[in-house]
């Protein structure tokens, strides 16, 4: 059944066309997901599909008997109530019969009460609806949400009016769940939500029994929850029956389509034409030049593909190499307080290509943890030692590099005060950023825009070693994919911070997690990570359980069999990767080594002298890696 549906819904903005002919339709549990660029009017579209705001043209028309809930982004609760009072409104109906029930009881037991038949009745027909609504189940159901979302019983008596704005958004979203609503409509619901969190409101909204429909710019929760997307653009909606990783692959091959059936047509166009213009005015051809003009005439022509997302373009590219030791952490403990550490003690090694991410609850002192590491904070305890010739570039997710009292363009300009003025504008446009964006001060720009302004700032100091601490904040979903192309194509060593998983699940070679009681480290990415947690926990399990000598040994020896089933995996795309770094540098340097033939070099001891240089780098960084690819292909062999 269709619960709701727009047809041709366009809107406007001072003139600007934000979007127009969005078609839509929400079945029955459906989950859906709104993608497009920043500005595009996804939350005005939400706005006008919730009921908030018309349409400028085209309408929404939504079943009679559904019911919908909508939920703005960042849009917290506002009440004088407690917490668990405030979730108890959502069923003061099933409240009114519990009431009524007792009421009955008092009249069932009382022997002056007439119609007693009667009574009972009334009384049986209650129970059963009050049961078939979970009646006796609801209070269960709040404390299940309220978990999930972080409440635990010890917060039920806080007044809502003391708790952060977080904290007002997840409870606006609890609230929203235990409604129960046939459509939710969504507006960033991840936001303010930690890992665990998120991965509790995933499991949710794939068992919910009604229909879904959101905008986020986690992909990770996108893949993970809905089955259909729809691309918002300014000039149409492009609907995908898939998830996010799906809808990227779709798209690319619709791309490819449209271009192709494009330059095939526009071929037949020129050719056509062409013969239209040699032949028209020669009497023994102007019968087929005239029936070829008809062709064109009735020729429906197709528009030229575009492509309406604006995206950054930048690389990362280092001055000169680190040595294979770029960090080592040892028995580092983080915090403020000797007293009251966060964390520790702390335990990981970082090699030159490295990928590591660093996870742990929020508190754990994951953003303290590299400011110790940068001796920014110092260590309660331990130390961070940096390798031979290693360059460190640090993001800072609270973005205080930035000097709000400076213009985008001298920000820039002031680090680097020898690069022509143009070139820090076109370095600049790279980033989205225009001629009016550059003369704005720092302190007026909104939080992605000072995202992309401390990127630019990071990509030209050329750094080796990227210290990242949640980059993805404030990022839209297209400068995340280029900030993950980015840093995978980084000729050097990255060290992040971050909750997004997607973002893990694309970059990282490795795992630290913190915790109070120190660090963990898992060789592999996010979804690798969650294998090695519930393999832990099926273990722990099976520890508090009684079992043979036996079954034990063989639960060891079968996880062990999948960790060399892993590890060798994992060798192999080592092994992979070498080759593949190897091929590059051998054409590096049969380039440099061409150039040195050239006849202006051959006459040029400064030049023939920097080539050598570059020649000599390239060398030695040959010579490392085959000595890692001979390492990781032996260890390979011996595993087969």
């Amino acid at each position: 059944m269709i619960i709701l549906q727009a047809q041709q819904v366009g809107r406007s903005f001072d003139g600007h066309e934000l979007f127009s002919r969005v078609n839509l339709e929400v079945q029955d549990h459906s989950r859906i997901g709104l993608v497009g660029p920043n500005g595009v009017g996804k939350t005005s579209l939400l706005e006008i599909l919730a009921g908030v705001n018309p349409p400028d043209s085209g309408q929404v028309t939504m079943s009679k008997s559904a019911t919908l809930g909508y939920l703005a982004q960042d849009s917290g609760l506002d009440s004088s109530r407690s917490i668990f009072d405030e979730m108890l409104t959502v069923f003061e109906p099933l409240m009114a019969m519990e009431t009524r029930m007792h009421e009955l009881e008092a009249a069932i037991a009382d022997p002056t009460t007439a119609d007693l038949d009667g009574v009972m009745k009334q009384y049986d027909q209650l129970q059963h609806d009050f049961a078939e609504q979970n009646g006796y189940g609801y209070q269960a159901e709040i404390r299940n949400v309220l978990h999930g979302f972080k409440f635990d019983e010890e917060t039920y008596d806080m007044p809502i009016h003391n708790l952060s704005g977080g904290e007002r958004s997840r409870l606006a979203l609890a609230k929203l769940l235990l409604e129960r609503p046939d459509l939710i409509i969504l507006d960033e619901p991840t936001n303010h939500l930690d890992i665990d969190t998120l991965g509790w409101l995933e499991n949710y909204l794939k068992n919910y029994a009604g229909a879904v429909l959101t905008v986020s710019h986690d992909q990770y929760f996108l893949d993970h929850v809905v089955t259909e997307i729809y691309e918002i653009t300014q000039h149409h909606a492009e609907h995908y029956n898939t998830n996010y990783s799906g809808y990227l692959k779709q798209k690319a091959d619709r791309q490819a389509l449209a271009w192709k059936a494009y330059e095939k047509q526009q071929a037949e166009i020129d050719k056509l034409q062409t013969f239209v213009d040699k032949n028209i005015v020669r009497a023994s051809t102007t019968k087929q030049a005239q029936s070829r003009r008809k062709q064109l005439e009735k020729m429906d022509v197709l528009d030229r593909p575009i492509n309406d997302n604006q995206r950054v373009h930048f690389r990362f590219t280092p001055d000169k190499p680190s040595g294979n030791e770029v960090l080592s952490v040892d028995d580092a403990t983080v915090g403020y307080e000797a007293d009251a550490p966060m964390a520790g003690p702390i335990n990981f090694k970082v090699k030159k290509f490295d990928r590591i991410a660093i996870i742990g609850p929020n508190g754990v002192g994951k953003s303290t943890l590299l400011k110790s590491i940068l001796g920014q904070i110092p260590f309660l305890a331990g130390s961070a030692k940096f390798g031979a010739n290693v360059l460190t570039g640090y993001y800072d997710q609270d973005q205080t590099q930035l000097h709000l009292n400076k213009t985008v363009l001298s920000e820039i300009w002031d680090d680097h005060v020898t690069t022509p003025e143009k070139d820090i504008r076109g370095i600049l446009a790279a980033f989205l950023f225009d001629e009016n964006d550059v003369q704005k001060s720092v302190a007026s720009l909104s939080g992605g825009q000072k995202a992309r302004l401390e990127l630019t700032k990071l990509a030209m100091n050329h750094d080796n070693f990227l210290i990242l601490d949640e980059p993805t904040n404030h990022l839209d979903i297209n400068s995340k994919e280029v900030l993950e192309s980015a840093l995978a194509d980084f000729d050097g060593t990255v060290l992040f911070v971050s909750h997004d998983r997607y973002f893990i699940n694309q970059l990282a070679t490795q795992i630290i997690a913190i915790s109070p009681d120190g660090s963990q480290t898992y060789l592999g990415d996010w979804d690798y990570y969650q294998e090695k947690l519930a393999e832990q926990q099926a273990v722990a399990e099976a520890d508090t359980t009684e079992t043979t000598a036996a079954p034990a040994q063989a639960a060891v020896a079968y996880q062990q069999s999948k960790e060399d089933q892993r590890q060798q995996r994992k060798l192999q795309r080592e092994v992979d990767q070498l080759e593949a770094q190897l091929n590059d540098l051998e054409s590096k340097a049969d380039v440099i080594q061409t150039q040195m033939t050239a006849d202006d070099v051959l006459t040029d001891y400064q030049k023939m002298q920097r080539l050598q240089d570059d020649l000599d780098a390239v060398n030695a960084q040959m010579a490392e890696t085959e000595h890692q690819w001979e390492e990781k292909s032996l260890a390979l062999e011996a595993m087969q």
